[in-house]
């Protein structure tokens, strides 16, 4: 009680209050201070982290952005990065940019390939090509889920070295797995194979 009514005259916390006060600054969002305690956790994602910012340009030197989505793995070289902005694969913001566009972090970057479109919000500006992991601290990565790949045929069953070339079934069981068979002689050929043995006739026994 005499510790609430000696606030009350100065109008100054406690000693507790004074701790509360401290911790409740300290629990304040930096995103250094969670970036730091994120490395402090995962040692992994403190040597991606420095290594991202070893990648950095100077202080004052521009990232152009076909060097950007070729040091983030986004371009598997600068000069496809440069043909990709080339040819309107490459968006910044909505716009479609040149090569030498410049980024700034807060960049959204979209990028069609292969009928997937990536979308990442740039996060650091690196211009040397660095590895996956270090790649995925360079940006945020908002892309859709990537188109489900589309079923090109079976590869031919893998024989067993030394057991000599394939006889005829062994032909046509691979034939049925590349698809090359079409179903009339598939069902022809399952329909032969499943009878079994012919029974001998009267004239050849």
């Amino acid at each position: 009680m005499a510790s609430e009514a000696d606030e009350e005259k100065t109008g100054r916390p406690t000693a507790a209050g004074a701790d509360g006060a401290s911790t409740t600054a300290g629990a304040s969002t930096n995103p250094k201070a969670a970036g730091a305690e994120q490395a402090a956790v995962d040692p992994k994602v403190a040597a991606a982290i420095a290594a991202a910012e070893a990648a950095g340009p100077a202080d004052g030197v521009s990232v152009r952005v076909d060097s950007w989505i070729w040091a983030v793995r986004l371009a598997k070289t600068r000069s496809l990065g440069a043909s990709a902005c080339k040819g309107g694969h490459v968006k910044v913001n909505g716009q479609n940019v040149k090569p030498s566009h410049t980024l700034r972090v807060g960049d959204e970057v979209r990028v069609r390939q292969e009928g997937w479109e990536r979308v990442v919000i740039v996060k650091r500006l690196i211009r040397k090509r660095v590895g996956a992991p270090v790649a995925a601290q360079c940006y945020v990565d908002n892309s859709p889920p990537p188109p489900p790949r589309q079923f090109i045929g079976a590869p031919a069953g893998i024989r067993d070295r030394g057991t000599g070339r394939p006889t005829k079934r062994d032909r046509r069981e691979m034939e049925r797995l590349r698809g090359l068979m079409d179903s009339a002689t598939a069902a022809r050929t399952t329909r032969s194979e499943g009878d079994g043995p012919r029974e001998q006739g009267p004239q050849e026994r």
